[in-house]
């Protein structure tokens, strides 16, 4: 999937990670196999924590089940996933290596071993050798039901001070990322579902958990949009504003980790623009504020040969092709926005599933199935 991104970025996107002296670049994800597998069986999700002391409460919980990843170029967090030894971090955090130590909340420390990694949604698993009482999996979320201003608590191990809580509310959700991974061609893929979060994290807090106010994981701490750095350490100083995966788009990706070492997304071969301006929309001539106007089409890409229609006449915008079609609903759900189409799309579809995209053509409603292919 490509999208179009303004010209100017004025604020700095950083990796959490501390990243210590030599720390290899980030690595080119590879083409990945399609397997479809169900999440492991998770915990329990606990009771919701009277709001008297339900912080501390809320710490002594979860605590046990999120560790420290150090890598000796790096150092960043996780969380125990399920009660096999699996723990789930960013994947920039063990980007280039194979074995890490994990430091366990009890002073514990195990060897554990990268097993699958995805770059494009910055996830990877490892697999921890510890005995069975320091295996604390953690109870899983869902972040389809979460809301902007909800409470919700960061911990990990921001400059190495390990087990730091922080607390915050959501700030946004639906929002979107550049990948690391380019298509042929130019233009650029996102990763979707981002939850933002004004819940302090620093360089350390990559790849630790977010939890809502019942102690299940809603998402998993990445990175932080600044413009402002640390002159002696070089550090992204955090500026409240935080990106954090959502734990469905997890669910997803790393049961296939886990049993095949790489994931694979779905690819629909649309551009648009996330949020087209006034200007633009007059320039297009079009009669609604909502949707995702569709920009360009892949060639032979799975939108080209559904009939998924580009815009193709010149308007007052040297960029901005007008008749394209407008997808305002994925199988029946609304979309307002481009980024809630990507979203809808990653965290619900896998490659050779089939979508019914319904859009806008010349002012009226048609439905258009597509069948999904792999991303190249």
């Amino acid at each position: 999937m490509k999208r179009i991104f303004p010209v100017f970025i004025i604020l700095t996107l950083a990796i959490l990670a501390c990243q210590l002296p030599g720390l290899t670049p980030l690595s080119t994800p590879t083409p990945a196999a399609q397997i479809q597998t169900n999440p492991p069986a998770l915990s329990v999700p606990v009771n919701a924590i009277p709001q008297e002391d339900s912080l501390t409460t809320l710490y002594q919980q979860v605590i046990p089940g999120v560790v420290a990843i150090r890598t000796g170029t790096a150092l960043g967090s996780g969380f125990m996933f399920d009660s096999d030894g699996h723990v789930v971090t960013n994947q920039h955090v063990v980007d280039g290596v194979s074995d890490v130590e994990v430091d366990f909340s009890s002073g514990y420390k195990a060897h554990g071993t990268v097993i699958g990694f995805d770059t494009d949604a910055d996830v990877a698993v490892i697999k921890v050798d510890a005995p069975a009482n320091e295996i604390h999996p953690l109870a899983i979320g869902d972040s389809s039901t979460l809301q902007v201003g909800q409470s919700v608590v960061a911990i990990g191990n921001p400059f190495g001070l390990s087990g730091t809580m922080t607390l915050g509310i959501i700030s946004g959700l639906g929002r979107t990322q550049l990948t690391h991974a380019a298509p042929t061609g130019g233009g650029f893929f996102s990763t979707a579902d981002i939850i933002q979060t004004d819940a302090a994290i620093n360089p350390g807090n990559s790849g630790g958990p977010l939890f809502n106010m019942n102690g299940e994981v809603i998402g998993i701490n990445q990175s932080i949009r600044t413009d402002t750095f640390n002159q002696t350490t070089g550090n992204a100083v955090n500026s409240g504003v935080g990106f954090s995966i959502s734990i469905n788009l997890i669910k997803r990706v790393v049961p296939v980790l886990i049993r095949d070492g790489k994931y694979e997304y779905p690819y629909l071969g649309i551009s648009s623009d996330s949020d087209l301006d006034l200007a633009e929309i007059e320039a297009l001539g079009l009669n609604t504020y909502t949707g995702a106007y569709v920009v360009s089409v892949t060639p032979d890409g799975p939108a080209d040969l559904a009939g998924i229609k580009a815009g193709d006449t010149p308007t007052s915008n040297p960029n901005l092709n007008a008749g394209g079609d407008i997808i305002i609903a994925f199988d029946g759900k609304p979309v307002n926005t481009f980024d809630e189409l990507l979203g809808l799309l990653t965290s619900n579809k896998s490659p050779g599933d089939t979508v019914v995209l319904t859009v806008l053509r010349d002012g009226q409603p048609l439905d258009i199935t597509v069948t999904l292919g792999k991303r190249p």
